[in-house]
């Protein structure tokens, strides 16, 4: 796949406007009638089919508020790319927490996270181009703001750097699995799933295209100062099928224990790959353990694999409820939560729920999480009275 960003190239000069390339955006068609692949308006008339990405990008090109930063610029907000100011790490390179003046240079630093690509090539450069090209189209209140970025060719290889709001709360697996930090309450998962589902229903349904997260796990649901939630990390998100095709054709990538099985043997990625993805995080805040935790039994490495020993409905589904909750749960909802979850993890990726119907799911759980809790609370005062009485 050629890069026309690279076309050209120049001795230490920043970049503006990234070029951005044509992605592969079918696969198999659906087996329907042609004629009603054409969406048709009130009127009779044939409507345009879907723009790409690419062309959504050039759209708002003009209009975009990003900023264009100098790779001197970025090294002096982290110090050199201080190790001490390293906060995060994973496939495309290190994040660096910075300070940046503002755009007009008026009133004090901003604080942002840094990410500095590795200089392994051209799939890095991939996943960079994906970040800038499908967060300039976007905008919901539970994905990560992209503020800028930075493209320079030169002497010492190529310098991609993107810079984004900073989340001063972490990661959702930073506080499900981290023994330093105090646990999540039970109603704050349910917020925090509730938030990431509704910002991936927003990428499936809520654009004039469809775009497939395909890295959905707890390390890349961010969190500000109120533990509100936002989706992070688009360099592995693809256009999705357009028209008649059921998917989009491309290599597998993905992080272990996350990706959905069809999607692993066969390489055809679909929306419902998402869900999969959902479902096992699902499980992590029920349970309070990892998709895959080598160190323990063989028996219950596998989270899937263990939690099917222990079924909604029955008696010994409160035996993998994290214990870090200390019972402060519902345990109708968690009921809920882990029959949304096996409806995410369903073998036939048709039969998974939609991400609309996932954020409805998760509404009714919060209801019943807050009358369980209304109902526990006037026992306890009911309680509380009769013994004043009794005295």
């Amino acid at each position: 796949m050629n890069c026309f960003f690279f076309k050209e190239r120049r001795k230490e000069k920043c970049r503006s406007a990234p070029e951005l390339e044509h992605g592969n955006r079918g696969g198999a068609k659906k087996k329907k009638d042609p004629a009603l692949n054409r969406a048709t308006n009130s009127t009779g008339s044939i409507q345009q089919s879907p723009r790409s990405v690419r062309e959504l990008y050039k759209e708002k090109e003009k209009d975009s508020n990003f900023r264009v930063f100098t790779w001197h610029e970025l090294k002096d907000a982290t110090s050199g790319f201080n190790k001490m100011l390293k906060i995060g790490e994973g496939g495309f390179g290190s994040v660096y927490r910075g300070s940046i003046a503002p755009k007009d240079g008026k009133g004090e630093p901003i604080v942002v996270a840094i990410k500095k690509l590795n200089t392994r090539g051209f799939q890095g450069h991939k996943e960079w181009l994906a970040e800038v090209q499908f967060l300039s189209i976007v905008s919901h209140p539970n994905l990560v703001k992209l503020l800028g970025y930075c493209s320079v060719d030169g002497e010492r290889g190529i310098q991609r750097l993107l810079v984004y709001e900073f989340m001063p709360n972490r990661s959702l697996e930073d506080h499900l699995f981290s023994k330093t930090l105090p646990p999540l309450t039970w109603k704050t998962r349910l917020e925090i799933m509730l938030g990431a589902a509704q910002g991936l229903a927003y990428l499936h349904e809520g654009l004039e295209i469809q775009v497939i997260y395909r890295d959905f796990k707890s390390s890349n649901v961010l969190l500000d100062e109120n533990f509100h939630p936002k989706l992070s990390d688009f360099g592995l998100a693809r256009e999705g099928p357009q028209g008649d095709h059921t998917h989009v054709s491309t290599a597998v990538v993905g992080t272990q224990g996350y990706a959905a099985p069809e999607y692993i043997e066969t390489g055809h990625l679909k929306v419902q790959s998402d869900m999969w993805s959902f479902g096992v995080v699902l499980y992590e805040i029920l349970t309070g353990r990892r998709s895959l935790e080598r160190n323990r039994p063989p028996p219950e490495q596998k989270l899937l694999d263990w939690v099917k020993q222990y079924p909604a409905d029955s008696n010994r589904f409160t035996m993998i409820i994290d214990t870090r909750l200390r019972n402060q749960y519902s345990l109708p909802a968690a009921r809920k939560v882990a029959k949304l979850a096996e409806s995410c993890l369903k073998k036939n990726p048709e039969d998974r729920p939609s991400m609309s119907q996932i954020v409805e799911g998760l509404k009714q759980a919060l209801q019943i999480s807050e009358m369980t809790s209304s109902s526990s609370s006037a026992g306890e005062s009911s309680r509380s009275k009769l013994g004043r009485k009794g005295k």
